[in-house]
């Protein structure tokens, strides 16, 4: 009884036409397995379950289709698109056989300077914490806003340490920022992965399998702590890199880190309507409607593990 019950409120919330809402999800990565450090990232059979979820109670649109849709006041009822950030490697692997299998597309938006081996700057701090034998790890005199030392010896501390460094190092200048997180591998003493991050021929793969691809800068920097030409710079050549690589027009830009006023300014929004992207995504939860400005929408995915919550958590993310 529980599908058609929502498909029925989510058609009211969402219903079509002039008066149409868009759900927009987001997702970063599909495990092959469940990672420890991570129980609320899907992994490859828990995404086949949202997929198959989503596909029940939604009308899953390509993104690019979406925005022209509900700009144009004709979004079908309980509309909603998949949309994936950063362009790592078991977005190829795992999330698309799964959407093809599902019959969906999904946007993927591609941080360009970490394809081809690249490796982000949170996970040099993830896979530093993952792999290190200490049972405790000495950070002091890194610059980690007073951390001095990281207890190792059970999952949960290790979880509680990566959440520490990460919001320690998040809103460093980038250049010192790392620094500091590659002097944390180094004391640490791990070896890091250089494969984490889809390489050119994946990027294309994605691309002719149906999904739909979308600028996310050259290196995930916070917009809103750059000078006007350096942003314009990191929107402008992620969208250009991706466009040789694909032989298509790039229109769809996401934000890194994404909360507006903190991450993003007005700013960046004007600068990436003027560089000709059609719309931008940000993280901040909710729905979009008619009033929606296409360059700050909304996107929202449920953390619940039940079935019926997390349905239910998308039809109240649709009143916001």
């Amino acid at each position: 009884m529980f599908d058609p019950l929502l498909r029925a409120a989510l058609g009211r919330l969402a219903p079509a036409g002039p008066q149409g809402r868009l759900s927009i999800a987001i997702f970063h990565r599909v495990h092959a397995q469940p990672d420890p450090l991570f129980p609320d990232e899907p992994d490859r059979q828990r995404f086949d379950e949202i997929c198959r979820w989503l596909k029940t109670w939604f009308q899953v649109l390509p993104l690019d289709e979406a925005v022209h849709a509900l700009r144009e006041g004709r979004l079908p009822a309980r509309a909603l698109c998949i949309t994936f950030d950063d362009g790592y490697a078991d977005n190829h692997d795992h999330a698309l056989p799964v959407l093809q299998a599902h019959g969906l597309s999904g946007a993927f938006f591609i941080a360009t300077g970490f394809i081809n081996g690249g490796r982000m700057w949170n996970d040099t701090v993830v896979e530093t914490v993952r792999r290190c034998p200490q049972s405790q790890l000495d950070v002091t005199g890194l610059g980690l806003d007073g951390l001095q030392t990281l207890a190792l010896g059970t999952i949960e501390q290790r979880r509680h340490a990566l959440h520490s460094v990460l919001n320690a190092a998040k809103y460093l200048a980038p250049a010192r920022r790392s620094e500091v997180v590659e002097a944390l591998a180094r004391r640490a003493g791990v070896s890091l992965p250089d494969d984490l991050m889809m390489n050119t021929a994946q990027v294309q793969a994605m691309a002719a399998g149906g999904m739909v691809l979308g600028a996310h800068t050259v290196n995930h920097p916070i917009l809103a702590g750059l000078d006007d030409e350096t942003a314009r710079y990191e929107m402008a050549a992620s969208r250009a890199q991706l466009q040789q690589w694909l032989q298509r027009e790039v229109t769809l830009f996401a934000y890194p880190n994404g909360k507006p006023g903190r991450d993003y300014l007005p700013r960046d929004a004007a600068l990436a309507q003027s560089l000709g992207f059609e719309a931008a995504v940000s993280t901040h939860p909710g729905a979009n409607g008619a009033q929606a400005p296409l360059f700050e929408l909304r996107r929202f995915t449920p953390w619940d593990r039940q079935r019926w919550r997390w349905g239910t958590r998308l039809a109240m993310n649709l009143r916001t």
